[in-house]
């Protein structure tokens, strides 16, 4: 998916977000800081990590500044409300800065942490893929605990099996 216009992309991964948050929101507050192995991200981790790599990575590498990523500990935001409050406002922030951004911007060229120039376009994409990775793992994380989650696109597989025509 090749990304051309700066509010066909915003608008897109508001959609993006709207998924994560629909699954946060089922995340109880007594879970935030379980984790399935010691030493493994926590709930709240995992959360806070969305949050501080989506600005300070993929937002400041945009930007032509290098990365200030330093983590995703609870240095950055401890207890439930705290950690959702931290992921709001990091995602805003990022929303501000791409708003200023013109469709020839997302055609300009980025240094990854790594130092490998990469389209910015390219690089909104690996932010959203990032997202979605993370996300897939807070729903390991929740069935792990029986936290029944929300469908990803309104049905659940068993649904569409029993609304299917080729049972």
């Amino acid at each position: 998916m090749e990304i051309t216009n700066i509010n066909t992309f915003l608008d897109y991964y508001g959609k993006i977000r709207e998924r994560t948050n629909l699954l946060i929101a089922v995340i109880p507050p007594e879970y935030m800081d379980w984790a399935y192995r010691p030493g493994k991200f926590t709930i709240a981790d995992q959360i806070r990590h969305i949050a501080a790599i989506e600005r300070y990575m993929f937002a400041e590498t945009i930007l032509g500044n290098p990365c200030s990523y330093s983590g995703c500990g609870k240095e950055l935001a401890n207890g439930y409300n705290e950690v959702i409050g931290y992921f709001n406002e990091k995602h805003e922030e990022t929303l501000a800065i791409l708003k200023k951004f013109g469709n020839d911007d997302l055609q300009r060229k980025c240094l990854t942490p790594a130092n490998t120039p990469i389209t910015v376009w390219k690089w909104l994409r690996a932010m959203t893929e990032h997202e979605i990775h993370h996300r897939a793992q807070l729903y390991i994380y929740l069935n792990l605990l029986d936290v029944k989650t929300p469908p990803m696109f309104g049905l659940s597989s068993e649904e569409i099996i029993q609304n299917s025509r080729l049972k």
